[in-house]
């Protein structure tokens, strides 16, 4: 493998959970890729952010979309998990204004160790966060318990690396669909958006009864 090669692979090896050097380079190609940035922004906009609503983030990576939904969510609550401590750090750095004035609350943490909440929330984002995850149709489920009754969860995925393909991103978005309807959410939906290669975001609605 040349060497470039194995620099690819050391940095997409930490997309996980960005730590030391390597991690660092990760979180720099997650901050500064324009599909990225365009990715976040284009998720956060299926959410319809209220001003006072009160929103999750799992797995905010460099802290983009939670900088978006802190923009819109002025007299509400913005609350980010991620397990990186790097990206716990730029993420902070990022959204500083926002940690300030009380309106972004970024901790530490994962899907599979959700922290205790005094109110539900009203809307959950999670972008490139589930395919780390185990056992996702039980992840979902306890996020649909921490959503209000109507309340809003977007999960988005776009592959990357070898064979990413608007094929391969279609039948993720059919996977994460599935999951969604498996962990007890309703009225799903599927959107796209076309990258290089696509994103496709699945939402769901909590039941009134669930």
């Amino acid at each position: 493998m040349k060497l470039g090669q194995r620099v690819d692979a050391a940095v997409r090896g930490q997309f996980g959970r960005p730590a030391g050097f390597w991690g660092r380079g990760a979180g720099l190609l997650m901050a500064h890729r324009s599909s990225n940035r365009r990715r976040n922004a284009w998720a956060v906009s299926l959410l319809d952010v209220r001003p006072v609503d009160r929103v999750l983030e799992i797995g905010f990576g460099p802290g983009l979309a939670i900088r978006e939904l802190a923009r819109l969510a002025t007299e509400g609550y913005v609350c980010g998990i991620d397990h990186s401590e790097l990206m716990l750090r730029r993420a902070k750095r990022l959204n500083a204004e926002s940690l300030r004035r009380g309106v972004v609350d970024l901790r530490l943490g994962s899907v599979e160790d959700l922290p205790a909440f005094d109110q539900p929330f009203d809307k959950i984002l999670a972008v490139n966060a589930m395919m780390f995850w185990q056992e996702p149709v039980a992840r979902l489920g306890n996020l649909r318990r921490l959503l209000r009754s109507g309340g809003l969860i977007a999960v988005a995925h776009q592959p990357r690396g070898p064979g990413a393909s608007d094929e391969t991103s279609a039948a993720k978005g059919r996977e994460i669909e599935s999951a969604l309807a498996q962990a007890g959410f309703s009225e799903l939906r599927l959107e796209a958006i076309a990258l290089k290669p696509a994103v496709v975001c699945a939402l769901g609605m909590k039941p009134g009864d669930a």
